[in-house]
């Protein structure tokens, strides 16, 4: 498996607050994670950085992830862990209260492929040289799109297509999304934050990845 990752500040922000890792154990068995600090609270990339940080290191100390369920119980408990991190780091540092990220990972083994989120960075796979989403991002307009007061064109440009329903660090408790890809015929994966998906389109993204030279 070839794996590549980067990350860029953008022309909006002076600083970046994404933190980006893939992992791979002694098993062959992959760990990739993006988080996206949240833009307009202090030290977003401390919230992201605890995230990859935590999940990267819990994954290094395993030999293998295990079964699907394994795997998912593991992202469930230590994305508890991680939303504690970030409520304690908010409460012993003043200046750093209300921080925050969102992430989306992915484990990826020869016998399946889970995707687990909250917020609105994005999971897709890439099949036929078309990019499909898995996840569903947790945003006030993508509630409005499920509830059927928005169509998907009205979602696109929306005012508040940024605010967000769920993240790390906003409440005591979070409720991790999991999302199993049962179809292991795909091609490739992609994980990324909302600065890539509010900024290209997907045909935009599929031409990019589709590149010889990437291959």
């Amino acid at each position: 498996m070839k794996a590549f990752y980067l990350t860029d500040t953008g022309r909006v922000r002076e600083h970046n607050e994404d933190s980006v890792t893939i992992l791979k154990n002694i098993s062959g068995e992959y760990l990739c994670v993006v988080a996206d600090g949240m833009g307009g609270h202090r030290k977003g990339e401390v919230a992201s950085a605890l995230t990859v940080a935590h999940l990267g290191k819990r994954f290094t100390e395993s030999a293998s992830i295990g079964t699907k369920i394994d795997a998912v119980n593991w992202l469930s408990d230590n994305i508890a862990e991680i939303n504690k991190e970030i409520l304690d780091y908010g409460e012993e540092n003043e200046n750093s209260k209300g921080l925050g990220t969102t992430v989306v990972a992915a484990i990826v083994t020869k016998e399946f492929l889970i995707f687990a989120s909250i917020g609105d960075s994005s999971g897709y796979v890439m099949k036929n040289k078309k990019l499909h989403r898995v996840t569903k991002p947790h945003t006030l307009v993508n509630l409005l799109v499920d509830a059927g007061d928005l169509t998907p064109e009205q979602a696109l440009n929306h005012p508040k297509k940024n605010v967000l329903m769920k993240a790390l660090g906003a409440a005591n408790t979070v409720e991790l999304d999991i999302f199993d890809v049962v179809d292991m015929t795909f091609d490739s994966i992609l994980l990324c934050s909302d600065g890539l998906t509010n900024m290209l389109t997907k045909e935009q993204i599929e031409k990019v990845l589709n590149d010889p030279e990437l291959e």
